[in-house]
């Protein structure tokens, strides 16, 4: 089935002429950001499904060779078991419900769970049974990361290392995992965390199918970052050093997927310096809120469909819901001469966007394009 794309944002916009927020999909810049990782990444890539669900993006990283996917839940191991037959799904959520278990096990033959307490493993057992693979999360050093997911989830080194014994002892097949951490800006960090799984690994005794290092490779917003290159070496060397014989996994998300994308909002009021646009917190903006996040923006205007180029002023943006919290507490650097009815471009917004809008209000983003290339701003 042919897909349908557009040539470029600006062709969105006169064809289309929504009043309601899209998102826009840049399959290229997807593809080649999955081509470029599995390149240079020195193990097994897993797709992070949370990070962006969207058919059109799954897509892309399918032709691009991506065929392991870490899945949080029953509906994303669904979606990827629909569209497509030969995947490997990785049901890596530390915590699981009965009924999640029985399914996935069940319908869908998931055979690799993420562990890090007993309590879950003894579920895990209860349900599933010992013929499967068991992942123990460990926590990792704190370090840098925007987001630290250690203080959620993670058994401590003693704890692991009981953990693996244990579904050893019951049979299963075991791997080490962990996660350093969301938008990590610091290479070194998965040196520490390996040190760490692997002190586990020999502490316990038993053979591990392979280290899982999550995810945490961080995408470009602007401040400076090392380059994935960077990380792979440091990876890689320390697997040597380490004397890692286990093949080693990876969760990238943010960084095949976040300049894959942009969210096109259009501005219903000005208000002197300040911007009432379709979207904000409750949408696919949301992690702008979140972590201060700053996304290459640029405005358009239709008719004669042209980016305005004005002089820049900062402006305050509003999202379009009924709560005083919707707003923005960073500030954009916009052309002085918008106006209603103009059209923001929010680039680098394929991460945590389009799967974390709640609908609050009414409002929802569900127009999503295809658009070939990439976006002028996104730094591709």
């Amino acid at each position: 089935m042919k897909e349908t794309r557009f040539a470029s944002l600006d062709e969105v916009i006169e064809r289309l002429n929504p009043s309601y927020p899209v998102f826009a999909v840049f399959p290229d810049v997807v593809e080649a950001r999955a081509r470029a990782f599995q390149g240079g990444f020195p193990g097994t890539v897993l797709y992070a499904v949370k990070c962006n669900p969207d058919p059109h993006v799954l897509r892309a990283l399918y032709r691009a060779g991506i065929r392991h996917f870490d899945t949080a839940s029953l509906p994303e191991i669904a979606k990827l078991s629909e569209l497509f037959d030969d995947v490997h799904c990785y049901f890596n959520h530390p915590v699981k419900s009965r009924g999640a278990l029985e399914s996935a096990s069940d319908v869908y033959g998931i055979e690799h769970y993420v562990v890090d307490h007993i309590n879950e493993l003894n579920k895990l057992h209860e349900v599933v049974g010992t013929d499967i693979t068991v992942e123990v999360r460990v926590t990792t050093p704190k370090n840098k990361s925007v987001y630290n997911l250690s203080s959620k989830f993670g058994a401590q080194p003693d704890d692991a290392v009981a953990l693996l014994k244990e579904a050893h002892a019951r049979g299963s097949r075991t791997a080490i995992a962990f996660h350093v951490g969301s938008q990590c800006p610091d290479p070194l960090a998965y040196r520490a965390s390996l040190e760490v799984a692997r002190d586990v690994v020999a502490r316990a005794g038993v053979p591990v199918d392979y280290f899982d290092l999550g995810g945490g490779f961080p995408a470009d917003y602007g401040d400076p970052i090392p380059p994935l290159e960077a990380y792979f070496d440091v990876i890689r060397v320390a697997k040597r050093d380490l004397a890692i014989d286990a093949p080693l996994f990876a969760e990238p998300g943010r960084a095949l997927v976040a300049d894959g994308c942009s969210v096109l909002a259009q501005v219903q009021l000005r208000k002197g310096d300040d911007l009432y646009i379709n979207d904000g917190i409750y949408g696919t903006l949301s992690e702008i809120h979140l972590s201060d996040l700053r996304p290459p923006v640029r405005a358009l205007r239709r008719g004669k469909t042209h980016e305005l180029s004005g002089a820049l002023k900062p402006f305050r943006l509003f999202g379009p819901t009924c709560d005083s919290l919707d707003v923005f507490k960073v500030r954009f650097d916009l052309p002085a001469d918008i106006a209603e009815g103009d059209w923001i471009e929010f680039a680098r917004l394929g991460a945590y966007s389009i799967g974390m809008q709640s609908g609050f209000n009414g409002f929802f983003t569900d127009t999503i394009v295809q658009v070939s290339g990439a976006s002028p701003i996104s730094g591709f």
